[in-house]
């Protein structure tokens, strides 16, 4: 293995451009610089083209100092991994579906900001990739629509969300025929989501694909601007509902008998939530409803 020392010398001597500002920074001679980048280009070739007001890598060169900058990231990666018991400090990873990551994600970069030695990492994804990451240890937490049955995981209840019968501000939603007449605006879990809600709203009813389709958007933060508009109704899970940043131009049809789903909160079983993470997860439960 290249001695890091080595590597420290090139990635600054590209940075600074001068053998003497290097030697200055790192604190060792001119000699010790150059002596670095001869037992360097040794091993790799040539590396510095040199002239009298010229600095030039070659392509090795690049090749190398692109090395040094991504060890210098996975160092500084490895060092927020191993600080666990720092609250207030590192990487904060949480990996969601899309509703519940639209309420999560704006109030974790709130916690960040009250923080700001805090990094926050989220991903959207469906429940299988969810999955597959934490238990992959590529997110530490991650929250799903479904329990897992893995010895593994932990999985505990971390919220209830029901799903909603949105349709636009100043519009009357009191039958099927008016519903028919606003017509539906889908999405990927449109049709399942509106036969569940719909069937208790009102029974008998021929079914979400007898209404007319006026639009569909796979992205959820989308999902309520025709709805906006006026062109049309959705159902949608309540935590996407919220995130919408037009609340005023938007109703929400009342449910006697809600369909309530559970979100599963994730992570692995073998060893305990980092610091962190727990302080994360209690500034969520405590600011998910407001």
């Amino acid at each position: 293995m290249v001695n890091p020392q080595w590597l420290r010398s090139f990635a600054l001597l590209c940075q600074q451009e001068s053998f003497t500002r290097t030697a200055d920074s790192l604190g060792i001679t001119q000699a010790a610089v150059s002596q670095h980048l001869r037992y360097l280009e040794n091993h790799y070739g040539q590396l510095i083209v040199r002239s009298r007001r010229r600095f030039d890598l070659t392509p090795a060169g690049i090749a190398l100092l692109e090395f040094c900058r991504e060890m210098e990231k996975a160092s500084q990666r490895l060092e927020m991994r191993l600080q666990e018991n720092d609250r207030d400090c590192g990487d904060i990873s949480l990996i969601t579906p899309g509703s519940i990551g639209l309420r999560c994600y704006p109030l974790l970069l709130s916690l960040q900001q009250s923080l700001p030695g805090l990094a926050i990492r989220h991903r959207f994804a469906p429940d299988d990739e969810v999955l597959s990451a934490v238990l992959e240890n590529r997110y530490e937490l991650g929250l799903m629509t479904r329990q897992p049955d893995d010895a593994r995981l932990v999985a505990e209840p971390f919220a209830r969300e029901p799903l909603e019968l949105v349709f636009p501000a100043g519009k009357k939603v009191e039958s099927w025929q008016d519903l028919a007449a606003l017509g539906f605006i889908d999405h990927p879990d449109g049709q399942a989501m509106a036969t569940r809600l719909l069937s208790r709203v009102f029974p008998g009813n021929p079914g979400v694909r007898s209404l007319p389709c006026h639009g569909f958007s796979n992205q959820i933060a989308l999902i309520l601007s025709p709805v906006a508009r006026g062109l049309g109704f959705t159902v949608l899970p309540r935590f996407a509902r919220l995130a919408f940043a037009g609340q005023h131009e938007i109703e929400v049809m009342p449910c006697t008998v809600p369909v309530v789903d559970r979100i599963w909160l994730i992570h692995r079983a073998e060893w305990p939530l980092s610091g962190r993470a727990q302080k994360a997860l209690a500034w969520l439960k405590d600011h998910l409803e407001r």
